[in-house]
């Protein structure tokens, strides 16, 4: 590892001492390091840094010379740093000092131990699909950034009512969910928005997608799993004249009569684990699974 990149939260400091523990890790191993401009500002402001850096602040700023690219927050810091990777392949560690966190798996109390085993090629690459989306008539605001990691969701805006989310796989008609909205997730995006819906956990490296509907009036649907190979058309039925396309957390309003179309992206985002974590062991850590809780307070 001789350069990497570091990407943070701008507009706060809640990890002062990650961000040095790691800074440090990096300059005691000779690696060059580039902090995004907003949040290297951010850290100058607040007297965190002992040295200049060089800073990237856009995609174009990147190239596949770096190495990794490492996060400090939660799993939304993730989502983020996705904008400016994008295709170019670079690596993404997340440090987790945020609070769930099924992406930004290391601790932050095991920063320099992580470090050690990526160094030591300790650690394996592991390949998220994304989901792409288009819309007809176009949308402009989803031109440039049509991707999501972890999910795309239609939802309906400035009204209490239903929306009607017409849904069609492979050109064959699935159902009109009525509902709040309709998710469309990815194995990485399954321990997200989609979990809190009931929605299945997937591995990260099935081949397949969710759908989900929010609080859906069909009290009979239930989310489906489908092949991440399948062409999904959504049209949407609703009081209002505008609904919402939310991409991970980026979210854009859509004229009713608009067509949305999903499948999955022809690149993927490769997640940096180090040999001391899995998906299985932050499954068991984040949702307590085997544990028994019920005596806690007694013990």
């Amino acid at each position: 590892m001789k350069k990497v990149a570091v990407y943070g939260q701008s507009y706060s400091i809640s990890a002062e001492k990650e961000i040095q523990i790691l800074l440090e890790v990096l300059e005691e191993n000779n690696i060059v390091c580039f902090i995004e401009k907003k949040f290297y500002e951010l850290l100058v402001s607040e007297s965190i840094l002992t040295k200049k850096y060089p800073t990237f602040a856009d995609f174009k700023d990147l190239n596949n010379s770096f190495d990794v690219m490492f996060t400090l927050g939660g799993d939304g810091t993730i989502l983020r740093a996705v904008t400016y990777i994008r295709n170019l392949g670079i690596p993404i560690l997340g440090i987790n000092t945020g609070r769930l966190g099924f992406l930004a798996t290391i601790n932050k109390k095991t920063i320099k131990e992580s470090v050690s085993l990526i160094l030591k090629g300790e650690y394996i690459i592991q390949k998220r699909s994304l989901l792409s989306v288009k819309t007809v008539p176009e949308t402009t605001a989803l031109s440039s950034l049509n991707f999501a990691l972890n999910e795309v969701t239609i939802a309906r805006k400035n009204t209490t009512s239903m929306i009607g989310v017409t849904t069609t796989l492979d050109n064959e008609y699935l159902t009109n969910y009525w509902a709040d909205g309709l998710i469309i997730a990815t194995p990485t995006g399954s321990t997200g928005y989609s979990l809190s819906c009931n929605g299945p956990v997937i591995s990260p490296d099935s081949k397949s997608l969710v759908i989900t509907p929010i609080a859906p009036h069909n009290l009979n649907a239930r989310p489906m799993v489908i092949s991440d190979k399948t062409a999904i058309k959504l049209e949407v039925a609703s009081r209002e004249k505008e609904f919402l396309v939310s991409l991970d957390s980026r979210i854009t309003s859509i004229p009713e009569n608009t067509t949305v179309f999903i499948e999955k992206a022809t690149f993927t985002i490769k997640s940096m684990i180090p040999n001391n974590q899995s998906f299985l062991q932050t499954l068991r850590s984040k949702l307590l699974w085997g544990e028994d809780t019920r005596n806690e307070t007694n013990l």
